[in-house]
């Protein structure tokens, strides 16, 4: 018997110390993942379209009426150098999107879509695989056919480019009201937020259409009249550097472009000026309206302090600076946006000097959400910099800013920028050079690169734009190979490329009277331009154009099947022999 109690005692005590060590673990486990998944932050990403660095009150714009995006400012950080790389919508969008430059993902407005390849890490994607529920409203800007892999819910749309009135930002309907594109975005906006789940964070992006101008319509702006108040009583000023000085020494091929062209659309008159200027403010005050309406909804929910807002432009904007007009090229007005980040978390506010980049933005989004970077990005998180107590090593030193959608009414331009200087160039012609000293001419009056002072700077510069381009450049486009010539009757020309994985769909080749003329891109000889064909032969003879026994040079590229061009063949040399 006494060995039957002290068997069951022992049973007893081991039985007990079971249930000890599941309290205890019970006690202390780690978080299950949808523990972990709640605890993040949610982050609401809000892009606008067309607004420059100084549109918002917080710069010290009096003509910006801005008091929700300055509070913004005030109470979270700002970046007083954010630069867009690509200086239109549909490129710096994909490069949010994708984390990397445009020489790398090469989406433009000509573009049949983007490579399906670089979406596989977008960033609205890495965060839905990761737990994160997903939501965009607005302006996506690039076609891609995959949104149901990034979103829960989302609705793509833009103002109507095809109407010539009001109601290419009237269109949309809330209940039985016709409502202004910016109302319809905000109310979405909350909804989303209003419907979201309380056992995940989410990410929502508010893509707004302003303050982009109607562009077929006489008008330009159209704003809603609760923003009539704004500059209602005001003259704004004329823009800065609109002097004839100023816009006779842009290059030709800018001064026959689109960004003259607009000028006459939008500032050509004083009755236009004041109308365009203040249609662009009172759009970006539709936008500040929004915003404070969607700050409300997020106290009513009690999330307010745990929601990250993420507050940016896709690219800047001319206001008739330079007697010009739109985006695109390298100047300041065109690459600089706002960019501020607002850490409930982080009561510490400060304006940041280092340069920021819009492919910078999924980085810092990904590393709020405690996932790291696909290494194939180009960005950089800005978290660091936004929770660092002391001054730290600069994350970049140089930049490469580039708008290469080859488009005959816009100059295609590349370049560098770094905290003190600017180099750029133009495609169509690369001796067509800038130089500035932004640390000395912050508006870009001086152009240095024909004084002989600063002839080391230009080269250095330039030396550096041709590395960053080669560093950034796509490995899968297509490139030319085995490239022959004969002469005969006529001039053949003939190329081979792999047809894996994509196929030709466009060629153009250059003929230059000289080797540097080739380097630069100017056919002088004879530029066949983009020829949509299969094609991998293409002929071409003008005795008028050759000198007999003159040494030539040619290249050649072409463009795969997304309509994406591929990178130049290099310069082979010929002599025409003549008769």
């Amino acid at each position: 018997m006494k060995y039957i109690l002290l068997k069951y005692f022992k049973l007893y005590k081991f039985a007990v110390s079971i249930c000890i060590f599941l309290v205890v673990l019970s006690c202390n486990k780690t978080p299950n993942a949808k523990q972990i998944v709640a605890s993040k932050p949610n982050i609401i990403f809000i892009l606008t379209d067309d607004q420059r660095s100084d549109a918002l009150g917080y710069t010290g714009n009096n003509l910006a009426y801005t008091p929700e995006m300055d509070k913004l400012a005030k109470q979270g950080v700002f970046f007083k150098n954010a630069i867009a790389t690509t200086p239109i919508c549909s490129a710096s969008r994909a490069s949010i999107f994708t984390g990397l430059y445009e020489r790398t993902h090469r989406y433009s407005f000509s573009s049949n879509s983007i490579k399906g390849a670089f979406m596989k890490n977008a960033f609205p994607k890495l965060l839905k695989e990761s737990g994160y529920y997903t939501g965009m409203y607005g302006k996506f800007g690039v076609k891609y056919n995959g949104l149901d892999s990034l979103y829960h819910k989302y609705e793509n749309y833009d103002l109507r480019y095809d109407r010539k009135d009001i109601t290419s930002y009237y269109y949309k309907t809330l209940g039985k009201d016709t409502v202004h594109l910016t109302r319809y975005t905000g109310e979405k906006g909350i909804t989303f937020i209003k419907e979201a789940p309380t056992d995940k964070p989410f990410c929502l992006q508010l893509s707004f259409s302003a303050p982009h101008a109607s562009d077929n319509s006489k008008e330009q702006y159209f704003w809603q009249k609760e923003n009539d108040h704004v500059l209602a009583n005001a003259t704004i000023p004329p823009a800065r550097n609109s002097s004839d000085t100023y816009y006779d020494k842009l290059p030709q091929i800018v001064k026959n472009g689109f960004n003259r062209l607009r000028w006459f659309w939008r500032y050509d008159t004083a009755e236009k000026y004041q109308h365009s200027v203040k249609g662009y403010y009172r759009m970006i005050a539709g936008v500040d309206n929004e915003i404070g309406k969607i700050r409300k909804e997020l106290v009513k929910k009690g999330i307010a302090d745990n929601t990250i807002i993420v507050l940016m432009g896709d690219n800047g904007f001319f206001l008739g600076e330079r007697q010009i007009a739109g985006k695109w090229l390298m100047y300041e007005n065109s690459i600089k946006v706002p960019l501020v980040i607002f850490d409930p978390r982080n009561k510490e506010h400060k304006d940041i000097e280092d340069m920021a980049l819009n492919i910078d933005i999924p980085s810092t989004i990904l590393d709020y959400a405690g996932l790291e970077q696909p290494k194939t990005w180009h960005g950089k998180s800005l978290k660091k910099l936004i929770e660092s107590k002391q001054v730290t090593s600069k994350l970049r030193d140089t930049v490469l800013i580039e708008h290469i959608w080859e488009f005959e009414n816009i100059a295609a331009s590349e370049g560098v920028r770094t905290d003190k200087w600017k180099y750029f160039r133009y495609v169509e012609d690369k001796t067509i050079e800038e130089l500035y000293h932004l640390e000395k001419d912050q508006n870009e009056l001086q152009n240095l690169a024909e004084n002989p002072d600063y002839q080391d700077t230009l080269k250095k510069l330039r030396q550096k734009c041709n590395s960053l381009i080669e560093k950034y450049k796509d490995s899968t486009v297509l490139v030319p190979k085995n490239c022959s010539l004969k002469i005969n009757e006529n001039t053949v020309f003939d190329w081979f490329y792999s047809k894996e994985p994509n196929e030709q769909s466009a060629y153009q080749i250059v003929v230059s009277s000289s080797k540097e003329k080739c380097i630069n891109g100017i056919g002088d000889v004879w530029d066949s331009k983009k020829i949509h064909s299969k094609s991998t032969q293409s002929v071409f003879y003008n005795r008028d154009a050759y000198v007999s026994n003159h040494d030539y040079f040619w290249k050649l590229r072409v463009w795969d099947e997304f309509n994406r061009p591929g990178i130049y063949s290099t310069p082979i040399k010929f002599n025409f022999k003549g008769e």
